[in-house]
């Protein structure tokens, strides 16, 4: 089979692979139909996650078809589609009996990070029955896609610790997808201001449509923190979400945050950051950081399924999995083309 191989620092190539088989009997084997590509991907070909090797299949989003099914494997069956999870759970660890299967002992995120991922023809999936969810048919199957990573992420690592409430000022750092999809889940609690802020004008143009009230072009962290306090009668925001994971994104955060106010660290940071403890110790600030648990995805299953958010909003360009090369791109040089998240179908299976 074919698959999007990260092959060094900066080089992805689509290589020839064995087609994965059942080893274990809780396995199962997905035909992937369509899967995309994550900030995440982008900073290990960067170099930036050095537990994913060379030789490793990128990716951890999808969604495809059961092909084989291990003897244990009890809620799937071959020729069910289903949505891929960013997270192995194996459901019994400690970890995973503590509401944590981002640190399942034997899962969490090894999906094109520890193991093969996503982006090919076929993929290998351990723990079947808790790390597929079964996709229904009265969902738009891209949007299903944005339920493997980017919807319970934003909702969990950026939303839900941040106890958001109605009448909250809150301001994303980033508006890539993941910042995007922070923005849609937040409205959930009704805050009374978004801030979007992005070095990107296309990408702060398109958080409007998806509930933006105010946009800042990100130029220094000073520029930034003075629109900030402008917008906010002076206090700063009571919720603010890095979305990014670079060191100046997340000094932003801390410079714009209210007295009383939350950081919620959603990037994936791949280098140490200044963390101005000195001052704001004593502003009664809270921050929380976080790996994706997916244990929301029942749930925002449900609000798609509702129609109270429209994920393939998210969605700026398609491709076929044979020209990954291209994909990877288009969606790196996001503001030249304008994109948000790309979606990689399977045309050679």
């Amino acid at each position: 089979m074919k698959a999007a191989t990260y092959v060094s620092a900066g080089v992805l190539e689509l290589t020839e692979k064995e087609k994965p088989h059942v080893v274990k009997p809780t396995d199962a084997v997905v035909r992937m139909v369509k899967s995309t590509i994550c900030g995440t991907d982008l900073h290990i070909l960067g170099g930036d996650v050095p537990a994913c090797k060379p030789g490793t299949t990128l990716g951890h989003e999808a969604i495809g078809i059961v092909e084989e099914v291990g003897d244990a494997v009890s809620n799937f069956k071959v020729g069910d589609k289903v949505i891929v999870s960013c997270v192995t759970a194996c459901n019994t660890c400690y970890y995973c009996k503590h509401q944590l299967p981002s640190h399942c002992e034997d899962g969490g995120w090894i999906l094109g990070h520890l193991i093969e991922g996503t982006q090919a023809e076929y993929i290998h999936i351990p723990h079947a029955d808790g790390s597929l969810y079964h996709a229904p048919e009265s969902v738009d199957d891209e949007a299903l896609v944005m339920l493997s990573d980017i919807l319970p992420t934003s909702y969990e690592i950026g939303v839900l610790p941040s106890h958001v409430k109605p009448g909250d000022t809150v301001c994303i750092v980033g508006a890539g997808p993941i910042g995007l999809a922070a923005l849609l889940t937040v409205q959930f609690f009704s805050p009374s201001r978004i801030i979007m802020v992005d070095l990107s004008e296309s990408r702060l143009e398109a958080s409007k449509g998806f509930g933006a009230t105010d946009t800042i072009v990100s130029t220094t962290t000073e520029e930034v923190r003075d629109k900030v306090l402008e917008l906010t009668d002076g206090r700063g925001v009571d919720i603010v979400f890095e979305c990014v994971g670079y060191p100046a994104t997340f000094d932003i955060c801390q410079n714009v945050v209210a007295v009383g106010g939350h950081i919620a660290n959603v990037g994936v940071h791949g280098k140490p950051v200044d963390f101005n403890l000195q001052d704001l110790w004593i502003k009664n600030i809270t921050l929380n950081t976080g790996l994706v648990n997916a244990n929301t995805t029942d749930m925002l299953l449900e609000v798609l399924k509702s129609g109270k958010i429209d994920a393939t909003k998210l969605i700026t360009h398609h491709f076929k999995l044979s020209e990954i090369d291209e994909a990877y791109k288009v969606f790196k040089n996001a503001e030249e083309n304008h994109t948000l998240k790309v979606i990689i179908e399977n045309d050679l299976s």
